[in-house]
């Protein structure tokens, strides 16, 4: 009975060292034995995957948002700097979208949500006051990641 105790998986182990953890179960899974694998644990892993790849889904629309709305609302400090970060983030939403597919139903709420955290980033940035940034998001998803979307008055030299 004490051998066939060794083999299954220490179920404290998950608190004490995840990457043992992790690399045991890893192994258990490829080994499919299935029956030694922390399953609660396991879950909950697979869940924290699923909404890491929403937070940054919206880590990088509110990047783009804020750096829209510094170039919007502060022309006169516009940079080569800004202009890369937003086609950075230009770039890598679409592909990020195109990997998680299962991401796409929840964009506009990923969007909207980001949107409040670029007004008060775009607002500390700039030293403007957060009242001189609309309250309401004003440009679409599909604006903010296209190429020819510049807001303002100039189009920026990149």
């Amino acid at each position: 009975m004490a051998k066939a105790r060794e083999t299954l998986p220490e179920r404290d182990l998950y608190q004490r060292d995840y990457y043992s953890w992790a690399l045991e179960q890893a192994a258990l899974l490829r080994a499919r034995r299935f029956a030694e694998l922390d399953l609660e644990n396991l879950a909950e892993e697979i869940d924290g995957l699923a909404r890491a790849e929403a937070r940054e889904l919206r880590s990088r629309y509110a990047t783009l948002l804020s750096h829209l709305l510094k170039w919007e609302f502060q022309p006169e400090r516009r940079s080569h700097s800004w202009a890369a970060t937003i086609a950075r983030e230009r770039d890598a939403i679409p592909d990020h979208l195109d990997e998680n597919p299962g991401l796409k139903p929840r964009q506009a709420e990923l969007f909207a949500r980001a949107y409040r955290g670029a007004r008060a980033d775009a607002a500390a940035e700039t030293n403007l006051p957060l009242t001189r940034f609309p309250t309401a998001c004003p440009y679409t998803p599909d604006q903010s990641i296209s190429e020819d979307f510049w807001p303002g008055p100039d189009r920026p030299v990149p």
